[in-house]
């Protein structure tokens, strides 16, 4: 794990707060949608459990994507990451462990992948 992903691991892991994924579909359509905190990855990714809406529709037209992050406190502060999907997985116990809060009425939902997106950028949520 290199130095900005484990920066980015901690982080997430120790802030809480609104996580915002925008994405846009072929013809530049732009959607957002209230997601949780990544799973940051040994690899360098940040990973998001997804269900089939249009999110995950814009993301097989288009692979790039934003998440913008507001932590809990007091002020703006957060993270911007500049995302490009990489790959998913539909595995229900790979979805399951990525979950924070466990439901079993959702276990083995067929709706839930998990995406895996290259972190191209990181910035501040105010200012750079």
């Amino acid at each position: 794990m290199d130095e900005m992903t484990a920066e980015l691991a901690e982080y997430f892991d120790r802030n809480t707060g609104v996580g915002v994924l925008s994405t846009a579909d072929a013809q530049g359509r732009v959607d957002s949608a209230i997601y949780a905190r990544p799973h940051i990855q040994d690899d360098g990714t940040a990973a998001f459990v997804m269900r089939r809406r249009r999110t995950r529709a814009n993301l097989e037209q288009n692979p790039h994507a934003c998440y913008l992050f507001r932590a809990e406190g007091p002020g703006h502060t957060g993270r911007r990451l500049a995302l490009t999907l990489v790959r998913t997985d539909d595995d229900p116990a790979v979805v399951q462990s990525m979950r924070r809060r466990q439901r079993p009425d959702t276990e083995d939902d067929p709706d839930r992948i998990v995406g895996y997106f290259r972190i191209d950028e990181v910035r501040p949520l105010v200012g750079d």
